[in-house]
């Protein structure tokens, strides 16, 4: 076969109004940014609170910088275990609630390796079927059977663990907040029912790390579940502005992955610099309780506000917005037409969403004035529209 597929399929890309560009980006992630050589509201960041710009972790990395170089050298099990990783692991196993912790190199990696390390082939792995994609990932390269309920469906999950082989060994995998909808997983009545059927529970806390009180440990904390949950995945990218993942949970659990979990062994370890910003971030945490309120205000400000208007948000009562489309090419006019109006919202399609669900994944950080949400909320009551009610999809 010739390179020639390359050009179709980019051109079917295209047709499906599926195409990405990457588009280029100057300053830090702050509620304003620039895009394409012009500063805009930026309602696009996982920067929820505001870390990412924290002097805290600048003169955190200048330290690390001066004191360990900028690379770790080798993978963790070889010469790249630094204390900085250990100490990082310690504060994210006290902020957790658990016995131990282990940091991964992304979110990315450490889904598509811990689920694999936790069922093989004969085992049976349950998700939901708006579950992140390295998850999806993870399930199928576990090579175990793969049962995807419909979104926090307990019934269906019920029903599979019902008929799943006694035998095998049962992992259901939830995010607690999820990354598109914004909306929250029924820990609780997940929990128990894998209590139930004998199952293990793994919970991708990447959007939920940091926002959620009373400590900003997580959903899983703030249900009291961390006792029942096997795993707890969280990021260090998203709301505690650095770069990397973790895992939390027991101190066997930490060991099993150090020995068997592939994404974690064959990997250089993250560079100290990364360590030392996420210390950092996890101390501003506990220290700025205060950005989590502002927060939680802000959300409601833009929820309430673009409700008002006439906005289908779906279930989110978070910090993740998604104003329904539906069609792909709608959703993308839609996100150009506010990013001339100085308001970046990112349009979201298949295969990040189900087809027929484009969305502008409105994102809010603590650090957004009402000076700058209430230019946003002008910018979108400006923008004809009608939404039809029965699907929710603006026209």
């Amino acid at each position: 076969m010739t390179a020639g597929f390359i050009q179709d399929e980019l051109q079917a890309l295209r047709s499906a109004s599926l195409f990405r560009r990457l588009r280029s980006v100057a300053g830090d992630q702050g509620p304003t940014l620039m895009v394409d050589g012009r500063e805009v509201l930026n309602f696009s960041s996982n920067n929820y609170l505001g870390l990412a710009n924290h002097p805290a972790l600048g003169k955190a990395a200048t330290a690390a910088i001066e004191r360990y170089g900028c690379g770790s050298g080798a993978s963790r099990l070889i010469s790249g275990n630094m204390t900085l990783h250990e100490e990082l692991e310690i504060k994210l196993a006290e902020l957790k609630g658990t016995e131990a912790a282990l940091v991964f190199n992304s979110g990315f990696q450490a889904n598509t390796g811990i689920i694999p390390t936790l069922v093989d082939d004969g085992d049976v792995v349950f998700s939901d079927s708006l579950n992140h994609a390295s998850i999806i990932d993870g399930c199928r390269l576990s090579r175990a059977q793969i049962v995807v309920y419909r979104h926090c469906d307990l019934d269906q999950l019920e029903h599979g663990l019902k008929h799943a082989p006694r035998s095998s060994r049962k992992l259901i995998v939830t995010e607690s907040l999820f990354s598109m909808d914004g909306d929250e997983a029924p820990l609780k009545e997940i929990v128990e029912l894998s209590e139930k059927y004998d199952a293990m529970t793994m919970v991708d806390e990447a959007h939920a790390t940091g926002v959620y009180e009373p400590d900003g440990a997580g959903f899983v904390s703030q249900l009291r579940l961390g006792d029942r949950v096997l795993v707890q995945m969280g990021t260090l990218g998203k709301a505690l502005g650095g770069f990397g993942a973790y895992v939390a949970g027991s101190a066997a659990l930490r060991e099993l992955l150090i020995n068997r979990c592939r994404s974690f062994i064959f990997t250089t370890a993250l560079p100290p610099v990364v360590m030392a910003m996420a210390i950092a971030a996890v101390e501003l945490i506990n220290s700025e309780p205060e950005r989590r309120r502002a927060l939680r205000n802000n959300c409601a400000r833009v929820r309430d506000g673009l409700a008002s208007l006439g906005f289908s948000l779906g279930d989110s009562r978070s910090q993740i917005l998604p104003l329904l489309i539906g069609n792909a090419s709608e959703c993308m006019h839609l996100s150009e037409r506010l990013l001339d109006r100085g308001v970046f919202a990112q349009g979201i399609r298949p295969p990040t969403v189900p087809p027929g669900t484009s969305r502008l994944r409105i994102t809010l950080m603590a650090t957004h004035t009402s000076a700058q949400i209430d230019r946003a909320l002008e910018v979108f009551a400006s923008l004809d529209k009608a939404i039809e009610r029965n699907d929710s999809v603006l026209r």
